[in-house]
Protein backbone atom coordinates (compact mmCIF):
# COMPACT_ATOMS: atom_id res chain seq x y z
CA UNK A 1 0.00 0.00 0.00
CA UNK A 2 1.41 3.37 -1.07
CA UNK A 3 1.81 6.26 1.36
CA UNK A 4 -1.13 8.25 -0.03
CA UNK A 5 -3.32 5.12 0.19
CA UNK A 6 -2.22 4.62 3.80
CA UNK A 7 -3.06 8.21 4.69
CA UNK A 8 -6.48 7.87 3.01
CA UNK A 9 -7.14 4.63 4.92
CA UNK A 10 -6.19 6.29 8.21
CA UNK A 11 -8.54 9.21 7.51
CA UNK A 12 -11.39 6.82 6.66
CA UNK A 13 -10.65 4.76 9.77
CA UNK A 14 -10.68 7.82 12.01
CA UNK A 15 -14.02 8.86 10.53
CA UNK A 16 -15.40 5.41 11.44
CA UNK A 17 -14.48 5.52 15.13
CA UNK A 18 -16.33 8.70 16.07
CA UNK A 19 -17.72 7.39 19.40
CA UNK A 20 -14.27 6.23 20.50
CA UNK A 21 -12.68 9.57 19.61
CA UNK A 22 -15.44 11.37 21.48
CA UNK A 23 -14.85 9.19 24.57
CA UNK A 24 -11.15 10.03 24.42
CA UNK A 25 -11.93 13.75 24.31
CA UNK A 26 -14.48 13.37 27.11
CA UNK A 27 -11.86 11.65 29.27
CA UNK A 28 -9.38 14.48 28.69
CA UNK A 29 -12.07 17.06 29.38
CA UNK A 30 -13.04 15.44 32.70
CA UNK A 31 -9.43 15.26 33.87
CA UNK A 32 -8.74 18.87 32.91
CA UNK A 33 -11.99 20.16 34.40
CA UNK A 34 -11.28 18.39 37.67
CA UNK A 35 -7.85 19.98 37.94
CA UNK A 36 -9.13 23.47 37.11
CA UNK A 37 -12.47 23.53 38.95
CA UNK A 38 -11.71 21.71 42.22
CA UNK A 39 -9.39 24.39 43.72
CA UNK A 40 -11.87 27.13 42.83
CA UNK A 41 -15.28 25.62 43.60
CA UNK A 42 -14.50 22.74 45.95
CA UNK A 43 -14.82 18.98 45.54
CA UNK A 44 -18.56 18.64 46.15
CA UNK A 45 -19.72 21.22 43.63
CA UNK A 46 -17.17 20.07 41.04
CA UNK A 47 -18.27 16.45 41.51
CA UNK A 48 -21.92 17.36 40.84
CA UNK A 49 -21.06 19.32 37.70
CA UNK A 50 -18.77 16.64 36.30
CA UNK A 51 -21.30 13.93 37.05
CA UNK A 52 -23.91 15.84 35.06
CA UNK A 53 -21.39 16.42 32.26
CA UNK A 54 -20.65 12.68 32.18
CA UNK A 55 -24.35 11.83 31.86
CA UNK A 56 -24.66 14.28 28.94
CA UNK A 57 -21.52 12.71 27.46
CA UNK A 58 -23.03 9.23 27.77
CA UNK A 59 -26.18 10.39 25.93
CA UNK A 60 -24.07 11.92 23.15
CA UNK A 61 -21.99 8.73 22.93
CA UNK A 62 -25.16 6.68 22.56
CA UNK A 63 -26.30 8.97 19.76
CA UNK A 64 -22.94 8.64 17.97
CA UNK A 65 -23.07 4.84 18.30
CA UNK A 66 -26.62 4.63 16.94
CA UNK A 67 -25.62 6.88 14.03
CA UNK A 68 -23.23 4.12 12.91
CA UNK A 69 -26.07 1.62 12.40
CA UNK A 70 -26.42 2.34 8.68
CA UNK A 71 -22.65 2.28 8.01
CA UNK A 72 -21.41 -0.32 5.58
CA UNK A 73 -19.38 -3.07 7.30
CA UNK A 74 -15.72 -2.14 6.89
CA UNK A 75 -12.33 -2.44 8.53
CA UNK A 76 -10.85 0.40 10.58
CA UNK A 77 -7.05 0.33 10.66
CA UNK A 78 -7.20 -2.99 8.83
CA UNK A 79 -7.03 -5.66 10.18
CA UNK A 80 -7.21 -4.34 13.76
CA UNK A 81 -10.86 -3.24 13.98
CA UNK A 82 -14.04 -4.10 12.11
CA UNK A 83 -17.21 -2.04 12.33
CA UNK A 84 -20.47 -3.80 11.48
CA UNK A 85 -24.01 -3.93 12.83
CA UNK A 86 -23.00 -6.47 15.50
CA UNK A 87 -20.36 -4.11 16.84
CA UNK A 88 -22.82 -1.20 16.85
CA UNK A 89 -25.47 -3.25 18.71
CA UNK A 90 -23.09 -4.43 21.42
CA UNK A 91 -21.51 -0.99 21.76
CA UNK A 92 -25.04 0.31 22.29
CA UNK A 93 -25.57 -2.24 25.09
CA UNK A 94 -22.32 -1.15 26.75
CA UNK A 95 -23.24 2.56 26.59
CA UNK A 96 -26.78 1.85 27.89
CA UNK A 97 -25.24 -0.03 30.85
CA UNK A 98 -22.92 2.93 31.48
CA UNK A 99 -25.77 5.42 31.33
CA UNK A 100 -27.90 3.26 33.64
CA UNK A 101 -25.06 3.12 36.16
CA UNK A 102 -24.59 6.90 36.11
CA UNK A 103 -28.31 7.45 36.70
CA UNK A 104 -28.26 4.83 39.49
CA UNK A 105 -25.41 6.70 41.20
CA UNK A 106 -27.12 10.07 40.82
CA UNK A 107 -30.57 8.93 41.94
CA UNK A 108 -29.34 7.27 45.14
CA UNK A 109 -26.83 10.05 45.84
CA UNK A 110 -23.68 7.98 46.08
CA UNK A 111 -20.64 10.00 47.10
CA UNK A 112 -17.84 8.60 44.95
CA UNK A 113 -14.49 10.27 44.25
CA UNK A 114 -14.51 12.63 41.26
CA UNK A 115 -12.14 10.32 39.38
CA UNK A 116 -14.95 7.77 38.98
CA UNK A 117 -16.35 9.56 35.94
CA UNK A 118 -13.07 9.55 34.02
CA UNK A 119 -12.33 5.91 34.91
CA UNK A 120 -15.73 4.78 33.66
CA UNK A 121 -15.23 6.69 30.40
CA UNK A 122 -11.97 4.80 29.76
CA UNK A 123 -13.64 1.48 30.67
CA UNK A 124 -16.39 2.17 28.13
CA UNK A 125 -13.75 3.14 25.55
CA UNK A 126 -12.01 -0.20 26.12
CA UNK A 127 -15.27 -2.11 25.68
CA UNK A 128 -16.22 -0.21 22.51
CA UNK A 129 -12.83 -1.06 21.01
CA UNK A 130 -13.27 -4.66 22.14
CA UNK A 131 -16.59 -4.87 20.30
CA UNK A 132 -14.81 -4.00 17.04
CA UNK A 133 -11.60 -5.98 17.63
CA UNK A 134 -10.78 -8.66 15.05
CA UNK A 135 -7.07 -8.96 15.76
CA UNK A 136 -5.66 -10.75 18.81
CA UNK A 137 -3.43 -7.76 19.57
CA UNK A 138 -6.34 -5.30 19.73
CA UNK A 139 -8.42 -7.85 21.65
CA UNK A 140 -5.69 -8.16 24.26
CA UNK A 141 -5.03 -4.41 24.54
CA UNK A 142 -8.75 -3.61 24.77
CA UNK A 143 -9.19 -6.22 27.49
CA UNK A 144 -6.25 -4.77 29.42
CA UNK A 145 -7.65 -1.24 29.16
CA UNK A 146 -11.00 -2.50 30.45
CA UNK A 147 -9.41 -4.61 33.17
CA UNK A 148 -7.26 -1.82 34.62
CA UNK A 149 -10.31 0.44 34.88
CA UNK A 150 -12.37 -2.36 36.44
CA UNK A 151 -9.77 -2.90 39.17
CA UNK A 152 -9.90 0.80 40.03
CA UNK A 153 -13.71 0.89 40.03
CA UNK A 154 -13.90 -2.00 42.48
CA UNK A 155 -11.35 -0.40 44.85
CA UNK A 156 -12.92 3.10 44.76
CA UNK A 157 -15.03 2.67 47.88
CA UNK A 158 -13.35 3.87 51.12
CA UNK A 159 -14.15 0.61 52.93
CA UNK A 160 -11.46 -1.96 53.61
CA UNK A 161 -13.45 -4.75 52.01
CA UNK A 162 -13.43 -2.85 48.69
CA UNK A 163 -9.63 -2.59 48.77
CA UNK A 164 -9.38 -6.33 49.41
CA UNK A 165 -11.78 -7.03 46.55
CA UNK A 166 -9.79 -4.79 44.23
CA UNK A 167 -6.53 -6.59 45.07
CA UNK A 168 -8.10 -10.01 44.49
CA UNK A 169 -9.56 -8.79 41.22
CA UNK A 170 -6.15 -7.47 40.17
CA UNK A 171 -4.33 -10.71 41.03
CA UNK A 172 -6.79 -12.99 39.24
CA UNK A 173 -6.93 -10.58 36.30
CA UNK A 174 -3.13 -10.50 36.01
CA UNK A 175 -2.98 -14.31 36.00
CA UNK A 176 -5.68 -14.62 33.33
CA UNK A 177 -4.00 -11.89 31.27
CA UNK A 178 -0.66 -13.71 31.39
CA UNK A 179 -2.32 -16.99 30.39
CA UNK A 180 -4.06 -15.28 27.48
CA UNK A 181 -0.85 -13.64 26.28
CA UNK A 182 0.95 -17.00 26.36
CA UNK A 183 -1.89 -18.56 24.37
CA UNK A 184 -1.69 -15.76 21.79
CA UNK A 185 2.04 -16.42 21.38
CA UNK A 186 1.30 -20.11 20.80
CA UNK A 187 -1.36 -19.27 18.21
CA UNK A 188 1.06 -16.99 16.39
CA UNK A 189 3.69 -19.72 16.38
CA UNK A 190 1.18 -22.25 15.02
CA UNK A 191 -0.45 -20.05 12.38
CA UNK A 192 1.84 -17.10 11.65
CA UNK A 193 -0.98 -14.58 12.06
CA UNK A 194 -2.93 -12.78 14.78
CA UNK A 195 -5.81 -11.78 12.50
CA UNK A 196 -8.80 -13.94 13.44
CA UNK A 197 -10.46 -13.20 10.08
CA UNK A 198 -7.45 -14.52 8.16
CA UNK A 199 -7.97 -17.97 6.65
CA UNK A 200 -4.36 -18.76 7.52
CA UNK A 201 -5.33 -19.01 11.19
CA UNK A 202 -7.97 -21.69 10.61
CA UNK A 203 -5.71 -23.57 8.19
CA UNK A 204 -2.71 -23.37 10.50
CA UNK A 205 -4.66 -24.71 13.46
CA UNK A 206 -6.21 -27.51 11.40
CA UNK A 207 -2.72 -28.62 10.38
CA UNK A 208 -1.73 -29.27 14.01
CA UNK A 209 -2.74 -32.14 16.34
CA UNK A 210 -6.12 -31.53 18.05
CA UNK A 211 -4.59 -31.52 21.53
CA UNK A 212 -2.09 -28.78 20.63
CA UNK A 213 -4.86 -26.71 19.03
CA UNK A 214 -7.15 -27.12 22.05
CA UNK A 215 -4.44 -26.07 24.51
CA UNK A 216 -3.48 -22.98 22.48
CA UNK A 217 -7.10 -21.88 22.04
CA UNK A 218 -8.10 -22.43 25.66
CA UNK A 219 -5.09 -20.46 26.90
CA UNK A 220 -5.97 -17.67 24.48
CA UNK A 221 -9.56 -17.62 25.71
CA UNK A 222 -8.37 -17.12 29.31
CA UNK A 223 -8.96 -13.36 29.29
CA UNK A 224 -12.43 -13.70 27.78
CA UNK A 225 -13.43 -16.46 30.21
CA UNK A 226 -12.23 -14.20 33.05
CA UNK A 227 -14.44 -11.31 31.90
CA UNK A 228 -17.39 -13.65 31.40
CA UNK A 229 -16.88 -15.18 34.91
CA UNK A 230 -16.76 -18.69 33.46
CA UNK A 231 -15.17 -21.73 35.10
CA UNK A 232 -12.25 -21.97 35.86
CA UNK A 233 -11.76 -18.16 35.84
CA UNK A 234 -14.75 -17.43 38.08
CA UNK A 235 -13.35 -17.49 41.61
CA UNK A 236 -12.89 -13.69 41.80
CA UNK A 237 -16.56 -12.96 41.20
CA UNK A 238 -18.24 -13.35 44.64
CA UNK A 239 -15.55 -11.45 46.56
CA UNK A 240 -15.50 -8.58 44.09
CA UNK A 241 -19.30 -8.34 43.91
CA UNK A 242 -19.58 -8.27 47.69
CA UNK A 243 -16.79 -5.73 48.12
CA UNK A 244 -17.68 -3.10 45.53
CA UNK A 245 -20.57 -0.59 45.85
CA UNK A 246 -23.82 -1.78 44.26
CA UNK A 247 -23.92 0.58 41.22
CA UNK A 248 -20.37 -0.33 40.22
CA UNK A 249 -21.07 -4.04 40.68
CA UNK A 250 -24.09 -3.57 38.43
CA UNK A 251 -21.88 -2.07 35.72
CA UNK A 252 -19.05 -4.60 36.03
CA UNK A 253 -21.51 -7.51 36.01
CA UNK A 254 -23.02 -6.79 32.58
CA UNK A 255 -21.04 -4.41 30.34
CA UNK A 256 -17.75 -6.41 30.08
CA UNK A 257 -19.74 -9.61 29.49
CA UNK A 258 -21.53 -8.07 26.51
CA UNK A 259 -18.27 -6.99 24.86
CA UNK A 260 -16.47 -10.27 25.65
CA UNK A 261 -19.35 -12.36 24.28
CA UNK A 262 -19.15 -10.61 20.89
CA UNK A 263 -15.42 -11.39 20.71
CA UNK A 264 -16.18 -15.01 21.59
CA UNK A 265 -18.77 -15.16 18.79
CA UNK A 266 -16.27 -13.73 16.30
CA UNK A 267 -13.63 -16.22 17.44
CA UNK A 268 -16.02 -19.17 17.16
CA UNK A 269 -16.71 -18.17 13.55
CA UNK A 270 -13.03 -17.80 12.76
CA UNK A 271 -11.63 -20.90 14.47
CA UNK A 272 -12.15 -24.63 13.86
CA UNK A 273 -15.34 -26.04 15.46
CA UNK A 274 -13.35 -28.66 17.40
CA UNK A 275 -13.34 -26.26 20.36
CA UNK A 276 -17.14 -26.31 20.70
CA UNK A 277 -17.44 -29.44 22.91
CA UNK A 278 -14.91 -27.95 25.32
CA UNK A 279 -16.84 -24.66 25.42
CA UNK A 280 -20.02 -26.65 25.99
CA UNK A 281 -18.41 -28.39 28.96
CA UNK A 282 -17.26 -25.03 30.37
CA UNK A 283 -20.81 -23.71 29.97
CA UNK A 284 -22.35 -26.66 31.86
CA UNK A 285 -19.74 -26.51 34.63
CA UNK A 286 -20.30 -22.77 35.03
CA UNK A 287 -24.08 -23.14 35.15
CA UNK A 288 -23.89 -25.92 37.74
CA UNK A 289 -21.16 -24.34 39.89
CA UNK A 290 -22.91 -20.97 39.96
CA UNK A 291 -26.34 -22.35 40.82
CA UNK A 292 -25.15 -24.78 43.49
CA UNK A 293 -22.89 -22.23 45.22
CA UNK A 294 -25.67 -19.59 45.23
CA UNK A 295 -27.90 -21.82 47.38
CA UNK A 296 -25.91 -21.04 50.57
CA UNK A 297 -25.31 -17.33 50.17
CA UNK A 298 -26.40 -14.82 52.84
CA UNK A 299 -25.63 -11.65 50.90
CA UNK A 300 -27.64 -10.37 47.95
CA UNK A 301 -24.59 -9.23 45.96
CA UNK A 302 -22.79 -12.56 46.52
CA UNK A 303 -25.97 -14.38 45.50
CA UNK A 304 -26.12 -12.39 42.26
CA UNK A 305 -22.39 -13.00 41.77
CA UNK A 306 -22.90 -16.76 41.66
CA UNK A 307 -26.01 -16.15 39.58
CA UNK A 308 -23.86 -14.24 37.06
CA UNK A 309 -21.52 -17.24 36.77
CA UNK A 310 -24.51 -19.42 35.88
CA UNK A 311 -25.96 -16.80 33.55
CA UNK A 312 -22.61 -16.54 31.73
CA UNK A 313 -22.87 -20.27 31.08
CA UNK A 314 -26.30 -19.76 29.52
CA UNK A 315 -24.90 -16.89 27.44
CA UNK A 316 -22.49 -19.17 25.57
CA UNK A 317 -25.05 -21.97 25.05
CA UNK A 318 -26.21 -20.07 21.98
CA UNK A 319 -22.59 -19.69 20.82
CA UNK A 320 -21.83 -23.42 21.02
CA UNK A 321 -25.01 -24.14 19.04
CA UNK A 322 -22.87 -22.77 16.18
CA UNK A 323 -25.75 -21.67 13.97
CA UNK A 324 -27.14 -18.29 12.97
CA UNK A 325 -30.23 -18.76 15.21
CA UNK A 326 -27.84 -19.68 18.02
CA UNK A 327 -25.86 -16.46 17.66
CA UNK A 328 -29.10 -14.47 17.49
CA UNK A 329 -30.34 -16.23 20.66
CA UNK A 330 -27.06 -15.46 22.45
CA UNK A 331 -27.38 -11.81 21.42
CA UNK A 332 -30.99 -11.64 22.67
CA UNK A 333 -29.93 -13.30 25.93
CA UNK A 334 -27.16 -10.74 26.37
CA UNK A 335 -29.54 -7.81 25.89
CA UNK A 336 -32.07 -9.36 28.28
CA UNK A 337 -29.36 -10.06 30.84
CA UNK A 338 -28.14 -6.45 30.75
CA UNK A 339 -31.68 -5.26 31.53
CA UNK A 340 -32.44 -7.87 34.19
CA UNK A 341 -29.18 -7.78 36.11
CA UNK A 342 -29.01 -3.99 36.25
CA UNK A 343 -32.67 -3.90 37.29
CA UNK A 344 -31.99 -6.44 40.07
CA UNK A 345 -29.10 -4.42 41.53
CA UNK A 346 -31.00 -1.15 41.22
CA UNK A 347 -34.14 -2.49 42.92
CA UNK A 348 -32.09 -4.08 45.71
CA UNK A 349 -30.43 -0.70 46.24
CA UNK A 350 -33.82 1.03 46.29
CA UNK A 351 -35.00 -1.28 49.06
CA UNK A 352 -31.88 -0.89 51.17
CA UNK A 353 -29.83 2.05 49.83
CA UNK A 354 -26.04 2.10 50.13
CA UNK A 355 -25.94 -1.00 52.32
CA UNK A 356 -23.87 -4.18 52.44
CA UNK A 357 -26.98 -6.03 51.06
CA UNK A 358 -27.09 -8.72 53.74
CA UNK A 359 -30.14 -10.90 53.03
CA UNK A 360 -31.68 -10.74 56.54
CA UNK A 361 -31.86 -6.95 56.19
CA UNK A 362 -34.54 -7.33 53.48
CA UNK A 363 -36.95 -9.23 55.73
CA UNK A 364 -40.41 -7.67 55.79
CA UNK A 365 -39.61 -4.78 53.45
CA UNK A 366 -42.27 -5.99 51.03
CA UNK A 367 -45.01 -4.65 53.29
CA UNK A 368 -43.59 -1.11 53.36
CA UNK A 369 -42.30 -0.91 49.79
CA UNK A 370 -44.72 -3.13 47.91
CA UNK A 371 -44.17 -1.64 44.44
CA UNK A 372 -40.39 -2.06 44.45
CA UNK A 373 -40.67 -5.51 46.06
CA UNK A 374 -43.12 -6.76 43.43
CA UNK A 375 -40.84 -5.49 40.66
CA UNK A 376 -37.82 -7.20 42.26
CA UNK A 377 -39.80 -10.43 42.58
CA UNK A 378 -40.60 -10.37 38.87
CA UNK A 379 -36.97 -9.64 37.98
CA UNK A 380 -35.85 -12.62 40.07
CA UNK A 381 -38.45 -14.79 38.33
CA UNK A 382 -37.07 -13.53 35.01
CA UNK A 383 -33.49 -14.41 35.98
CA UNK A 384 -34.73 -17.90 36.82
CA UNK A 385 -36.27 -18.11 33.35
CA UNK A 386 -40.00 -18.32 34.11
CA UNK A 387 -42.88 -16.72 32.19
CA UNK A 388 -44.26 -14.12 31.74
CA UNK A 389 -40.83 -12.46 31.60
CA UNK A 390 -38.11 -11.80 29.04
CA UNK A 391 -35.88 -14.25 30.95
CA UNK A 392 -38.12 -17.13 29.82
CA UNK A 393 -37.93 -15.95 26.21
CA UNK A 394 -34.14 -15.71 26.36
CA UNK A 395 -33.70 -19.23 27.76
CA UNK A 396 -36.27 -20.63 25.34
CA UNK A 397 -34.35 -19.19 22.38
CA UNK A 398 -30.91 -20.51 23.42
CA UNK A 399 -32.27 -23.97 24.27
CA UNK A 400 -34.26 -24.11 21.03
CA UNK A 401 -31.13 -23.22 19.05
CA UNK A 402 -29.14 -25.90 20.90
CA UNK A 403 -31.87 -28.50 20.28
CA UNK A 404 -31.93 -27.69 16.56
CA UNK A 405 -28.15 -28.04 16.41
CA UNK A 406 -28.33 -31.38 18.21
CA UNK A 407 -30.87 -32.69 15.71
CA UNK A 408 -28.63 -31.65 12.82
CA UNK A 409 -25.25 -32.70 14.23
CA UNK A 410 -26.39 -35.53 16.55
CA UNK A 411 -23.60 -34.71 19.01
CA UNK A 412 -24.23 -36.29 22.43
CA UNK A 413 -22.54 -33.44 24.34
CA UNK A 414 -25.19 -31.05 23.03
CA UNK A 415 -27.94 -33.21 24.51
CA UNK A 416 -26.18 -33.36 27.89
CA UNK A 417 -25.75 -29.60 27.85
CA UNK A 418 -29.42 -29.15 27.05
CA UNK A 419 -30.57 -31.49 29.85
CA UNK A 420 -28.12 -30.01 32.35
CA UNK A 421 -29.14 -26.46 31.49
CA UNK A 422 -32.85 -27.18 31.95
CA UNK A 423 -32.29 -28.99 35.26
CA UNK A 424 -30.16 -26.14 36.52
CA UNK A 425 -32.88 -23.65 35.63
CA UNK A 426 -35.14 -25.56 38.04
CA UNK A 427 -32.44 -25.58 40.76
CA UNK A 428 -31.98 -21.83 40.45
CA UNK A 429 -35.53 -21.21 41.67
CA UNK A 430 -34.42 -22.20 45.17
CA UNK A 431 -32.20 -19.12 45.53
CA UNK A 432 -33.83 -16.66 43.15
CA UNK A 433 -37.01 -16.81 45.21
CA UNK A 434 -35.24 -16.28 48.53
CA UNK A 435 -35.38 -12.51 48.28
CA UNK A 436 -39.14 -12.45 47.48
CA UNK A 437 -39.71 -14.91 50.34
CA UNK A 438 -37.85 -12.64 52.77
CA UNK A 439 -39.62 -9.53 51.50
CA UNK A 440 -43.17 -10.84 51.87
CA UNK A 441 -43.10 -13.78 54.31
CA UNK A 442 -40.72 -12.61 57.02
CA UNK A 443 -41.11 -9.85 59.59
CA UNK A 444 -38.66 -6.98 59.87
CA UNK A 445 -35.66 -7.74 62.06
CA UNK A 446 -34.24 -4.20 62.17
CA UNK A 447 -35.54 -0.66 61.88
CA UNK A 448 -35.25 1.20 58.59
CA UNK A 449 -35.36 4.88 57.78
CA UNK A 450 -38.83 5.78 56.57
CA UNK A 451 -39.00 7.15 53.05
CA UNK A 452 -40.83 10.38 52.28
CA UNK A 453 -44.00 10.23 50.18
CA UNK A 454 -42.10 11.80 47.26
CA UNK A 455 -39.32 9.20 47.41
CA UNK A 456 -41.84 6.36 47.64
CA UNK A 457 -43.76 7.65 44.62
CA UNK A 458 -40.57 8.05 42.56
CA UNK A 459 -39.40 4.55 43.55
CA UNK A 460 -42.76 3.08 42.52
CA UNK A 461 -42.61 4.83 39.14
CA UNK A 462 -39.09 3.53 38.44
CA UNK A 463 -40.02 0.03 39.59
CA UNK A 464 -43.11 0.13 37.38
CA UNK A 465 -41.08 1.11 34.32
CA UNK A 466 -38.62 -1.74 34.88
CA UNK A 467 -41.44 -4.20 35.49
CA UNK A 468 -43.19 -3.09 32.28
CA UNK A 469 -39.98 -3.54 30.27
CA UNK A 470 -39.39 -7.06 31.63
CA UNK A 471 -42.95 -8.16 30.82
CA UNK A 472 -43.32 -6.36 27.47
CA UNK A 473 -40.21 -8.03 26.06
CA UNK A 474 -41.86 -11.38 26.87
CA UNK A 475 -45.02 -10.55 24.93
CA UNK A 476 -43.23 -8.54 22.23
CA UNK A 477 -39.76 -10.09 21.75
CA UNK A 478 -40.02 -9.12 18.10
CA UNK A 479 -39.20 -5.54 19.07
CA UNK A 480 -35.69 -6.67 19.96
CA UNK A 481 -35.36 -9.58 17.51
CA UNK A 482 -36.10 -7.18 14.63
CA UNK A 483 -32.84 -5.37 15.34
CA UNK A 484 -30.91 -8.56 16.08
CA UNK A 485 -32.07 -10.10 12.80
CA UNK A 486 -30.34 -7.28 10.92
CA UNK A 487 -26.94 -7.99 12.48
Amino acid sequence: MYLNEQILHIRQSLAGIGPELFLTLLFLFLLTAELLLTPRFGKDKTARWLQLATIVGALLTLGLVLAQWENEPAYRFEPLLFLDAKAVFFKGLVVVAWLGTLLHIRYLRYNFPIELNAIMVVAVLGMCLLCMATHLLTIYLSLELLSLCSYLLVALSPYRKAAEGGIKYLLYGAISSAIMLYGISLLYGLTGTLDITNEAMRAGLAANPPFVMQVALLLTLGGLLFKLSLVPFHVWTPDVYEAAPTPLVSFVSVAPKAAALLVLMRLSNALPPDLLPTLGGIALLSITAGNVAALWQQNARRLLAYSSIAQAGYLIVGVVAYTEPGFEAATFYTAAYVVLNMAAFFLIDLLHPRSDTSLPAFAGLGRRQAGVSVALTLVMVALAGLPPTVGFTAKWLVFSALWDSYQQANESWMLWLLIGGILNAAISLAYYLRLPFLLFFRTETESHTALSATDQAANRVLAGLLLALVVLLFFKPGWLMHWIGQL
